[in-house]
């Protein structure tokens, strides 16, 4: 049933991205418009505003965009009319990030995000706090974080075919920051995504009690003093299948790829599947690691997965 409900909402996510939305821009001398209306508007809160609590979509031009918005309520549509062409530049709001999202539900789809900083360290291009929430086609760029979330036990995370690259940080005196960081949430499924490049922390922590990790690509080989591919703290059942993982030279822990229940254990991790997964060292770097870390004493379903020279393949701690 999960799985179910997680695969409509990543083919939304995807209906979305081809929404037929260029006409309807180019009539419109304001960048923003709310499709429902027609009208457009010279800010993107303007435009959230102008939904409210109901439900709309708000079509993007392409441009560089130094401004950001805080989505109060409703369920909203961020689209590009041109994937990759809608560029958000490191404008944050509530000192956060580039969206704050606290609504039913928000949908993102063709824009980038870049240059997300803030004093905390915790700059996103996307701040959710809580509801749902769909990426699909999406960039996260140079920023101290991609997506970071609060909890809500009852949300979905949807993230399809976006890419991650030079993100993440360990200056901050609150610890670090990733190129994907859930909260307590109810599902995260993360599908044919690229994390490359990471810059401090994890390319993928959450403590989501579901999470379906698959199809995506986890290239450390450019990173600087990154942590894991994918770090479970909290524990979680689910899928991790079907991912191509490669660990750099340049690691601050290069203890094991995935861990799983390495800090306050929430959910039972029996039955999480690792399976069908390429992973190994980045050409030159010789060292002895492990591909799955686990804290949790849970019975996991470790499949066959395609380890490169100096991985072992599980590891209980």
């Amino acid at each position: 049933m999960h799985r179910q409900v997680l695969k409509l909402c990543a083919i939304s996510a995807c209906g979305l991205a081809i929404f037929p939305i260029a006409s309807v821009i180019a009539q419109q001398a304001a960048p923003f418009t709310v499709m429902e209306s027609g009208k457009g508007y010279g800010r993107l809160q303007d435009a959230v505003a102008a939904i409210g609590n109901g439900t709309g979509t708000i079509a993007i031009a392409p441009g560089i965009y130094r401004e950001c918005a805080v989505q109060q309520g409703g369920s909203i549509s961020y689209l590009a009319s041109q994937p990759g062409t809608a560029v958000f530049d490191g404008a944050t709001c509530e000192g956060k990030a580039g969206l704050v999202l606290r609504g039913r539900d928000a949908r993102v789809s063709g824009l980038t995000f870049r240059h997300m900083a803030v004093p905390d360290f915790n700059g996103a291009g996307i701040r959710l706090e809580s509801g749902n929430l769909t990426v699909a086609q999406s960039w996260f760029t140079d920023s101290q974080q991609g997506i970071l979330s609060g909890d809500d036990s009852a949300g979905i995370i949807v993230i399809d075919k976006s890419t991650f690259s030079g993100l993440g940080t360990c200056e901050g005196a609150g610890g670090c920051a990733h190129s994907i960081y859930i909260g307590d949430y109810g599902q995260l499924r993360v599908t044919r995504s690229r994390f490359e490049k990471g810059r401090g922390g994890h390319y993928v922590k959450a403590r989501a009690a579901r999470v379906e990790i698959e199809s995506s690509s986890f290239d450390d080989s450019a990173g600087h003093a990154t942590n894991y591919m994918i770090d479970l703290p909290a524990g979680a059942t689910g899928v991790i299948a079907n991912n191509w993982f490669v660990q750099g030279q340049d690691k601050e822990n290069y203890s094991a790829f995935i861990a799983v229940g390495a800090e306050t254990i929430l959910h039972n991790s029996d039955g999480l599947q690792i399976a069908g997964n390429n992973a190994r060292l980045a050409p030159g770097v010789r060292r002895n690691t492990v591909f799955v870390a686990d804290w949790t004493r849970a019975t996991l379903a470790l499949g066959q997965n395609q380890l490169g020279q100096g991985l072992k393949a599980f590891e209980e701690r």
